[in-house]
């Protein structure tokens, strides 16, 4: 025999149930054991993955306990975790013979109708069952019903449930952070407002109705007013970290970088440190042209996801910004070494490339864009103002007729046609090219004046950019 000294009181217990389960079994016991020791051996092969054992010992217990729901109910348990849904039911259908208002036979029961894809049915039961319970029974069923109804598809039915929940119990937490979701997924965020308000008139000290109140404000683009409603939520609870970090979301709408800041500042003091809180710092900075702090938090969340090429970006654009244009360039080529296929980092590695005077890598990267995104106007409009400061303007043309081939006729080719033909010094031909590109978009002038404001020293220009800006002049007005 093993020495059983180390056994702790719990696994000796089990030991010598199972040994009188098995005299049971034999009919050698010699007293009847109690139905609730029956219930622990059956659980016990059930969660060792036993199901034969465990519904042997179901059996058995029926014997002694013909009578017990809770046997009948471990079977049906067990049969529908088999997958054997038939004999599931019909295990509930004898249950409820002694007890036809138990709640988890009836959530089994709508488990076993979601596992044959009987949604509908499922919905009905839920339905009718939700008149038979109060109180918490009455909520366990009606959320087991809004989950059905996520999985019938019928989204209106979800809110319309979770509301029935609120009203039954407005500090349901499940039911309250459920809802402020689907009062956005199906735009009844009015709804949610008036709720929530109504919530928080009786409730002042609910934090989550406040943040639900706060959360539909935002979705409406309040901002001002879903500010307030965090403000009171985080009086009531100083910790309710998403508060901060909604409430951070919507001073940046409003522009508000400094107090963003102080929010998202708390949220980094009571939770863990992520990379989307530093990224979120970061773009407050850079809105406020401290672009040395900004590549810190941006750093900061690099570190913590360093697989994300968009952070790596953002720190090429404010090196950009201040025109360092080497660390521009070592950063955008971080990025671009993260995601290959991203036409906008190929571009601006080739801006950058275009500031420092290396034309022809720039071009180099601006053809690969191209590639990436041939359907994209903003990739030939790239291409062919860097062939024109290259002075490929040969190419340049030809790459013009294969972008109107991809992207139209837009008015950008037609000025970039014009400055082409104005350097080959065919002022005639481009000034019939600079009138169809007025003519197409006027506000857009500023691409044909910045590749060379020379243009501008020749009165055919200059009174025919007149002409069309007079006539833009009511059109902007309306």
């Amino acid at each position: 025999m093993f020495d059983d000294d180390f056994l702790d009181d719990d696994e000796r217990s089990m030991e010598e149930l199972l040994a009188r389960y098995e005299e049971v079994k034999e009919g050698a016991a010699a007293n009847i054991m109690e139905e609730d020791d029956f219930e622990r051996i059956i659980e016990y092969y059930f969660q060792n993955n036993n199901e034969e054992q465990a519904l042997l010992a179901c059996d058995i217990a029926r014997t002694y306990y013909p009578f017990s729901g809770n046997v009948l109910l471990l079977k049906a348990e067990i049969l529908t975790q088999a997958q054997k849904y038939g004999q599931a039911l019909k295990a509930l259908d004898e249950m409820e013979q002694y007890d036809n208002s138990n709640l988890d036979a009836t959530l089994l029961r709508s488990d076993i109708l979601l596992g044959q894809f009987k949604y509908d049915q499922a919905a009905v039961l839920l339905e009718q069952k939700s008149k038979e319970f109060e109180g918490k029974e009455k909520i366990e069923v009606l959320l087991e019903l809004s989950d059905v109804y996520d999985e019938c598809e019928e989204f209106d039915a979800v809110f319309d449930t979770l509301k029935r929940v609120v009203k039954i119990d407005r500090r349901n937490e499940e039911a309250l952070q459920k809802i402020c979701f689907w009062a956005e997924f199906t735009e009844r965020l009015e709804e949610s407002v008036a709720m929530h308000t109504e919530i928080t008139e009786m409730d002042p000290y609910n934090a989550l109705a406040w943040f639900n109140l706060g959360a539909a404000y935002q979705g409406l683009k309040l901002y001002e007013r879903a500010i307030d409603a965090y403000e009171y939520c985080v009086v009531i609870d100083d910790k309710f970290e998403f508060a901060y970090r909604n409430m951070a979301d919507a001073y940046m709408r409003l522009k508000w970088y400094e107090k963003a800041l102080e929010a998202l500042e708390r949220h980094l003091e009571i939770a863990k440190p992520e990379d989307v809180i530093f990224e979120a710092m970061g773009y407050c900075w850079e809105k406020q042209k401290d672009y040395k702090k900004a590549r810190d938090y941006y750093r900061q969340a690099s570190q913590l996801s360093p697989q994300d090429d968009g952070i790596f970006y953002k720190i090429g654009e404010t090196y950009s910004r201040e025109r360092q244009w080497e660390k521009a360039v070592k950063a955008y080529s971080v990025a671009l070494h993260l995601d290959k296929d991203n036409a906008s980092y190929c571009m601006a590695i080739g801006n950058c490339l275009m500031e420092m005077d290396v034309k022809s890598e720039a071009l180099v990267c601006y053809l690969n864009a191209v590639r990436l995104k041939p359907g994209n106007k903003s990739t030939w409009v790239a291409l062919i103002r860097g062939l024109i400061m290259a002075k490929y303007y040969d190419e340049a043309l030809t790459q013009l007729e294969v972008a109107r081939e991809h992207c139209g006729d837009k008015a950008d080719f037609r000025y970039f046609q014009s400055a082409i033909l104005l350097e080959q010094g065919k002022a005639k031909e481009a000034m019939l090219q600079l009138e169809r590109a007025l003519k197409l978009s006027p506000a857009k002038v500023k691409v044909f004046t910045e590749l060379n404001p020379e243009y501008m020293l020749r009165s055919s220009v200059t009174d025919l950019i007149g002409k069309y800006k007079k006539i833009a002049k009511p059109k902007d007005k309306k």
